[in-house]
């Protein structure tokens, strides 16, 4: 039966598409999650005024966003696991679009924020499943390279996204922007559907049980290395999402840049796509650990040297000022984004599915009420943003070292041997 697995495996990977096309096609499903959240950026005063918020709870259409993506993540694994991967995708993409069309009509903001976990849960599942069958033909260092590549393709989303939201609030209605997803979501839904090849066997596929999956769950959570650099990219994710819940209200309202807020906003994230390509370089001379560590430290050190020059202004340094530190620091969450998801998935391999669900869930809710909680404390300054990476870097580093201390145990027995309680 083994034996019969691997030809099946191999014969999969004969058939998979080359890197040149691989790449980015993965990389426009997983943009489908950053495009919903970074084209609406420009938009959230024009939605605030028009449902009658304010500017801070309309923050929530992002963290609903990831609240709808943290479900998502959880199902989307096992699904692909049982039914492949591609049918699994199919689901997703066609929640994601729904959730879109009940946003267009949406009347009230309450149905908005309904719509907008909708588009999460849909939108996250061709993330985890996209990671599964990366994972399905790749592992190691090699994946860490490959998850590098879809990410710097990937980061031209938020580098193009906010300009497109930009771009239709000046001629039509904030409504128009859903409208342009739906446009986007069916041509990357006609390209999967007629290029990518299934990367799951029918011979290596399981059969979903309630109690097999909570099995396999309990199995990955007592993986020390899954589990710590899960809960460590969540930590890092939780400060950058902290950023991103208030981007907009630091640009337009503390430094006053008006519709130039998102030539700032896609600049910097243009240093995440830079660290990304790079890391796709670095990682396979110097390694997935020293350059997390180098990553994590770099946050850290950024954070505590610029705090208190911002303290100096009064919380509101020169725009300039504060794109000279949030672009380095960018940078390293760049370089760490990648790595920490490949490490986290190198001993799940034979749970590909389940395990990229595990971790992409305790990833989200690691950093989803970190991230809010910046969001809502903005109070006209960029202290919490600052403040949150100064804290939330070190706090990472010491989970990593954490995990890092039952690395070499657990990677070197199968998974179902590693669990020992430590």
């Amino acid at each position: 039966m083994d034996t019969l697995l691997v030809n099946a495996q191999a014969t999969t990977a004969r058939r998979q598409l080359v890197l040149g096309e691989f790449i980015p096609l993965m990389a426009l499903l997983t943009a489908l999650d950053a495009m919903s959240i970074d084209a609406m950026l420009p938009a959230l005063s024009h939605i605030a005024r028009d449902l009658s918020v304010t500017n801070t709870a309309a923050q929530h259409m992002v963290g609903t966003m990831f609240v709808g993506m943290t479900i998502g993540q959880l199902i989307g694994g096992p699904l692909s696991d049982n039914i492949g991967r591609k049918p699994a995708i199919y689901w997703g993409l066609a929640l994601y679009i729904i959730g879109c069309v009940l946003a267009i009509f949406a009347t009230a903001f309450s149905v908005l924020l309904a719509a907008r976990v909708l588009q999460g849960f849909g939108a996250s599942i061709p993330v985890v499943v996209s990671t599964a069958m990366v994972r399905d033909l790749y592992q190691g260092a090699p994946m860490a390279r490959i998850m590098s590549f879809i990410g710097a393709v990937f980061i031209l989303v938020p580098v193009l996204a906010p300009l497109a939201g930009q771009g239709i609030l000046l001629v039509a209605h904030w409504r128009w922007i859903f409208v342009m997803f739906v446009l986007l979501s069916i041509p990357a839904t006609v390209w999967f559907y007629v290029r990518q090849p299934e990367t799951l066997p029918l011979a290596a596929r399981a059969p979903f049980s309630i109690a097999q999956l909570a099995a396999t769950v309990l199995e990955v959570c007592r993986n020390r290395v899954a589990m710590g650099y899960s809960v460590a990219a969540g930590i890092l994710f939780g400060a950058f999402l902290g950023y991103l819940s208030s981007a907009q209200q630091i640009f337009q309202e503390t430094f006053h840049t008006g519709n130039a807020f998102v030539l700032y906003f896609s600049a910097l994230s243009a240093t995440i796509g830079l660290a990304l390509f790079s890391n796709g370089k670095l990682v396979m001379r110097f390694g997935m650990q020293r350059l997390t560590r180098l990553g994590y430290c770099g946050i850290a050190v950024l954070a505590l040297l610029f705090l208190p020059v911002a303290l100096a202004f009064g919380g509101r340094p020169p725009v300039w000022l504060f794109m000279a530190y949030l672009a380095p620091t960018l940078f390293c969450v760049g370089l760490l984004f990648g790595n920490l998801n490949a490490l986290a998935m190198e001993p799940l391999g034979h749970v590909a599915g389940v395990g990229a669900s595990v971790s992409g869930t305790l990833t989200l809710l690691a950093g989803l009420p970190l991230g809010m909680l910046i969001g809502q404390a903005f109070d006209g300054t960029v202290v919490p943003v600052v403040v949150g990476f100064a804290v939330l870097a070190p706090m990472a580093l010491a989970v990593m070292w954490w995990a890092e201390q039952g690395r070499r145990t657990e990677i070197a027995v199968p998974l179902g041997e590693s669990v020992r309680h430590r």
